[in-house]
């Protein structure tokens, strides 16, 4: 097998005679790399050719081989090299020390050749299943993303096909609350909860916010005048209907905190702070976080949108009407964000608007 395609072992010793007894013991199966100081073996380990596993002596003039492995384990880009500590020290408690510091294993000086290939050969092996098992969680992980965008991508498309006047109003609103979650990250109220991978989920699910308009009657869905009572009420429910489809297929840990937040956004999203939304006529901190993002993100697209109903408001004009909101339809705190960073959503607005 050629060299450059073998598995690396750097052996770490300040005794030459040490390097070359392990050289000769390994060099028929490995690419075999040395280093006499500790420093020149993190610097080989952090290089562009890093080994597979290391050898590491443990008394060494300057840095000792505690304090490479500590170092190496403190490094993402080496912390996964295993390390395999040779010495000839028997005192209590140094197998225990190197173990604590994150070494794969212990072979004791004078060592048998035979002994030394067989632990290389075990734990190689250990990590390379290891690495096949979470690249193959990688893909799978990848997969069910690409999945799950796909098919929240189709269901929100079947909302936008049932009304035409909303165009891009899935894709500006998906970005709007990115963007805002983003900016209230690190607020004492919201830190906790939108961490990243929350911000991120909350993004995918936005689209899904009106998936419950499906379900509502066409003569009321596209009705270009004022909805009567008995309209109004029959176009609320799509928040139910919208849950409701979701709840139905929830399984799963990830998919189901997944479709919950979705169903956050979904029920949340016309709730208002002071308790006169719908449909559970939450207030408050009662509405869920994810709701109360899609409220300000929904209001804002829906003013500057042109609609069956009504000729699109000025950016202007719907940043007046949503201060006027704040405190009774709006989460105060989110409001302010959003009106602080307005220009944001008005480059969103404009980078996603409707074509003709």
């Amino acid at each position: 097998m050629p060299s450059d395609k073998r598995q690396r072992v750097l052996v770490v010793d300040d005794t030459p005679e040490n390097i070359e007894v392990l050289r000769q013991t390994l060099r028929d199966d490995y690419a075999v790399m040395a280093a006499i100081k500790g420093e020149k073996a993190l610097n080989i380990a952090r290089g562009p050719t890093p080994p597979d596993l290391i050898l590491l002596d443990i008394m060494m003039p300057g840095m000792d081989g505690y304090e490479v492995c500590r170092r190496l384990k403190a490094d993402p880009a080496t912390r996964d090299i295993p390390v395999i500590f040779v010495t000839a020290l028997n005192e209590t408690g140094n197998e225990a020390q190197g173990l604590e510091l994150g070494a794969a294993d212990y072979i004791r000086k004078p060592f048998e050749p035979i002994l030394v290939h067989a632990r290389v050969h075990n734990h190689l092996e250990l990590k390379r299943h290891r690495q096949e098992l979470e690249d193959l969680v990688a893909e799978r992980t990848r997969e069910l993303v690409l999945t799950q965008d796909v098919t929240v991508e189709a269901m929100a498309s079947l909302a936008e096909y049932r009304d035409p006047d909303t165009g891009g109003h899935i894709k500006r609103t998906q970005h709007y609350v990115r963007r805002l979650a983003e900016h209230l990250q690190h607020h004492p109220d919201y830190r906790d909860y939108l961490t990243a991978d929350t911000i991120r989920l909350l993004y995918q699910s936005a689209p899904l916010h009106d998936i419950g308009k499906v379900a509502v009657p066409d003569k009321i869905l596209l009705k270009p005048g004022r909805l009567t009572d008995d309209e109004f009420a029959i176009m609320k429910r799509h928040v139910e209907y919208g849950a409701n489809a979701l709840a139905v297929a929830e399984h799963g840990s990830h998919v189901t905190w997944f479709l919950s937040l979705a169903q956050d956004i979904i029920l949340g999203h016309h709730e208002k702070w002071d308790g006169s939304g719908y449909p559970n006529g939450l207030a408050g901190d009662a509405i869920p976080i994810g709701g109360r993002l899609m409220a300000l993100a929904d209001v804002y697209d829906a003013l500057i949108s042109r609609r069956c109903y009504k000729e699109p408001f000025s950016h202007h004009h719907a940043l007046e009407i949503i201060r006027e909101g704040v405190g009774k339809h709006f989460d105060p705190q989110m409001a302010e964000t959003m009106l602080e960073i307005a220009d944001d959503f008005k480059q969103i607005a404009e980078r996603y608007k409707d074509r003709a």
